[in-house]
C-alpha cells in the first residue's frame, strides 16, 4: 500500500469514533483531509466541528459541514488528528503543518484524542522529527541558544507563518525519553507560545495505518 493509501484507510477508520450529532474535533494534515473526506462519504451528520487550521475549516465547509469557534463549547467528546511521530506511550511530536498551538487548543477541549497516523510515524524515542515550537519573533536568538544548550540546532522554518501569523523553530538533533518533562521546561521559555511535544494532550487512541491493515493502539 501506498502512503496514501495508508492515510485513507486510517482517515476511514477514524469515522467510527465520529458520534452522530456531536460537536467534533478535527485537526489538521493530509491524514485529517482523507478522514474529513471519508466522513463526508459515509454521511455523518455534525451538530459543528471545532477545526484547528484554516486548511481544515475549509474542507470541512466545502463538505456542508459548520465549523464553531473553540469559545463556544466546552467539551468535545473526540478529537481526531494526525502525528508527525507517536511513541509507545501515546505522546506526540505535531507541529510540521504548522497549526500545532491551535491543535493543542482544540486537543485541550477533547475527551478523546484518536491519532490517525502511517506505521512511518510510530517510533521508540520522540526526536528524529525536527520539533516545531511556535515562537515570538523577538525571542528567537534567545531560544536557539537555549536549544543549544540541550543538545538542538533550532532553525527558523523559512517562508511559514502559523495561522497565528507567528514564525517557527525547527529544533534537531533531540533525543525525547521524557515527553512530559521536556513539554513542561520549554512552555517555561519566555518567547514559546507552544511547544509541538503532545505529552500532556496525549493520544488515547492511535489507529495506525501499515501494510497488513489499520491496527488500534490502545494507551
Amino acid at each position: 500500500m501506498t502512503q496514501d493509501e495508508l492515510k485513507a484507510a486510517v482517515g476511514a477508520a477514524a469515522v467510527a469514533y465520529v458520534r452522530p450529532g456531536s460537536v467534533l474535533g478535527v485537526g489538521t494534515g493530509s491524514t485529517v483531509n482523507a478522514f474529513i473526506d471519508a466522513l463526508a462519504a459515509a454521511g455523518v451528520p455534525l451538530a459543528g466541528a471545532v477545526s484547528s487550521s484554516e486548511a481544515s475549516t475549509q474542507r470541512l465547509r466545502r463538505h456542508g459541514y459548520s465549523v464553531v469557534e473553540p469559545g463556544t463549547v466546552e467539551s468535545l467528546g473526540v478529537y481526531v488528528d494526525g502525528a508527525d511521530e507517536i511513541d509507545g506511550a501515546g505522546h506526540m511530536i505535531k507541529g510540521g503543518g504548522a497549526a500545532l498551538t491551535r491543535e493543542k487548543i482544540v486537543a485541550d477541549l477533547a475527551q478523546q484524542f484518536v491519532c490517525i497516523a502511517d506505521i512511518s510515524k510510530q517510533v521508540d524515542v520522540l526526536g528524529r522529527f525536527p520539533l516545531p515550537v511556535e515562537i515570538i519573533p523577538m525571542a528567537v536568538a534567545q531560544l536557539q541558544r537555549r536549544f543549544a544548550r540541550f543538545g538542538g540546532q533550532a532553525e527558523l522554518r523559512p517562508q511559514v507563518l502559523t495561522d497565528n501569523g507567528l514564525p517557527i523553530l525547527d529544533v534537531r538533533g533531540l533525543r525525547i525519553t521524557d515527553p512530559p518533562a521536556l513539554e513542561a521546561e520549554i512552555n517555561q521559555w519566555p518567547g514559546v507560545v507552544t511547544v509541538g511535544i503532545f505529552a500532556r494532550h496525549r493520544a488515547q487512541v492511535c489507529l495506525l495505518g501499515t501494510p497488513q491493515g489499520v491496527q488500534t493502539l490502545r494507551y
